[in-house]
Parts: C-alpha cells; sequence; structure tokens
C-alpha cells in the first residue's frame, strides 16, 4: 500500500505580500507578516482577523510568537526588533538590532533566547531575560543571511543559511563555525530540520530552484527534488498516513513530493502570485501559504492505494 496526496483550496484572505507565516502553540491563531509593514493575528477556526499591528514604513520578513510570554516578536527591514504584548497590544520594547534588513528570527525552544539573522552578513542571539542584550554574534557568511532552523534534539544547536551557498552549523556556546558546506548553486532561501525513521535530516530550498535533502550525521545530499521552474522560498513537512515535503516556489505553485519515494504527487498553483512562505496546521490537516497577494488555505487531502 502507498499513499497519494493533494490538496484542495478551502480559502483565501487577500492582502499585502505575506512573508512570514508562524502558528500560535494554543490558540487558533496565525500571525502574518506584511509586505506594509503591518502585523496581523488572524484566526483560522473563525477567518477573521483579531488584531492588528501597526508596525512601521518597513516591510516584515519575520514576526514570531513567544506563546509563553503572550508575546509576538518582529524583525523589519529598517533592521529594528519590536516585541508586543498580543493581548494588550502593548509595546514591550523596541531596539535596533541590524544595520540592515532582518530576514529571519526564531525562538528557543526553552531558554529566553531569539537569533535573529540579517543582510549584514551577521546572526545575533539576543537574551530577553537579560534586558534583550546580546550576548553572541555569530559571523561568517559572505552574503545576506536567509534563515535560521534549531536542532529538535538539540537546541544549542542551529543551522543558518545564506545567498553565499552555504549551510552553516553553529553551537549557543560558542562563537566559532562548527561546520560548513556548500548546498546549492546558487543561494539559499530556507532550511529546516526534520526526523523520519529516527533519523535526522536537514531540507534546504534555494535560487538553483531546487530542494535539497541532507542526511544529518553524514552531512551528505541524499535527494534533490528537482520540478520548480523558479526559486525555492519554502517548505512543510506534514505526516499524515504517510509522510510529505510541501515545497513551495516563486513559480507560483507547492509541489507535493513523497518522503520514501522523492515521486512528485502533486502541483497546486497559487491564485495569488509567488509563494513565499508555508505554514502546516497538523490538527486539522490545512495549509497556510504566504503570497504576493495574500494567504490561501488548502485541504491535505491523503489517500492510499
Amino acid at each position: 500500500m502507498g499513499s497519494t496526496v493533494e490538496i484542495k483550496k478551502t480559502f483565501e484572505l487577500r492582502s499585502e505580500r505575506v512573508k512570514s507565516i508562524d502558528l500560535h502553540p494554543t490558540a487558533p491563531w496565525v500571525l502574518l507578516g506584511l509586505h506594509s509593514g503591518n502585523v496581523c493575528i488572524w484566526n483560522h477556526h473563525s477567518q477573521v482577523i483579531e488584531k492588528t499591528f501597526e508596525i512601521a514604513n518597513s516591510r516584515v520578513r519575520s514576526a514570531k510568537f513567544i506563546a509563553r510570554k503572550e508575546w509576538i516578536v518582529i524583525g523589519a527591514d529598517d533592521g529594528f526588533i519590536r516585541v508586543y504584548n498580543y493581548n494588550t497590544m502593548e509595546n514591550i520594547i523596541e531596539f535596533k538590532a541590524h544595520s540592515d534588513f532582518i530576514r529571519s528570527l526564531i525562538v528557543h525552544p526553552s531558554r529566553s533566547y531569539l537569533l535573529s539573522a540579517s543582510d549584514d552578513k551577521l546572526v545575533k542571539l539576543w537574551d530577553w531575560e537579560n534586558d534583550w542584550e546580546c550576548t553572541k554574534t555569530f559571523e561568517g557568511h559572505e552574503h545576506y543571511v536567509m534563515q535560521l532552523a534549531f536542532n529538535p534534539r538539540d537546541a544549542n544547536d542551529f543551522a543558518s543559511i545564506s545567498l553565499d551557498r552555504t549551510i552553516k552549523f553553529w553551537d549557543l556556546g560558542s562563537m566559532d563555525l562548527r561546520l560548513s558546506i556548500n548546498g546549492h548553486t546558487e543561494g539559499l532561501n530556507s532550511v529546516e530540520f526534520f526526523e523520519d525513521d529516527g533519523k535526522l535530516y536537514i531540507l534546504t530550498g534555494s535560487d538553483d530552484h531546487t530542494a535539497k535533502v541532507w542526511d544529518y550525521e553524514s552531512m551528505t545530499c541524499v535527494q534533490t527534488l528537482e520540478g520548480h521552474t523558479h526559486n525555492v522560498t519554502s517548505f512543510q513537512i506534514v505526516k499524515l498516513d504517510a509522510s510529505f515535503i510541501i515545497t513551495g516556489s516563486e513559480d507560483q505553485t507547492v509541489r507535493v513530493w513523497n518522503m520514501k519515494t522523492y515521486n512528485l504527487d502533486h502541483v497546486f498553483t497559487s491564485e495569488l502570485g509567488r509563494v513565499w512562505t508555508i505554514e502546516f496546521i497538523e490538527d486539522s490537516s490545512k495549509i497556510i501559504l504566504g503570497c504576493d497577494e495574500g494567504i490561501l488555505v488548502g485541504q491535505v487531502i491523503s489517500s492510499g492505494y
């Protein structure tokens, strides 16, 4: 027996370009970062926008929930990090974090740490329990740092990717580069760790129009996913009755790949332009795509054969 999967559109919300999506861990909230400089909290149950934060006249490329503090944290093109209480909408703090666009923010799963990545080629570690002091700066990339990801098995370990075509691995305990591998023939846009059958893998997406799956232990590429006709911007791992990789691209499609065979199962075309970011709501099997003209929501349907 095998499985195939398809995506059926269920909803769209038109807006400015959506470059960032984050899911609240308990509430039915989706945090949307917009090119307009606004950030919205959209309820995926009621399908209404519950709150809008007017941040700055500066594009937002990354916004995250810090649910244990009831905060949202936002990185913008003006180099500022801004923090708001999402219940009271109070501005907790804002500070100049980088000298260029902030591309990616990630929140440590247990410690009071935020990592930020920027076009200034730096990754910085911020400690909110220490007055948001920058406690470490990670240097080594030679171009814009596009995205960051924590290792799910060891949150002291993280990866960064850049338009310099490399994946770099770091440890929070040191500012020294632990490992660097050349990932693609063009710049990288996205990175994520995932586990499958007890093994740890890394997924990367690139301007060379491909996504690659890497064995973390050996740091070798085990599969190249080819088929997109433009830059691969984002992806999600989807586990239903089988496991799938869903990749998004500036070619206005998302593609669904079977994780066992790496065969292409399905192509879904966005009606709202290029796809910039993807999130998957596990308990409802819904996928949310952030696009040029808003968000698309689709039902991910898996069927055995």
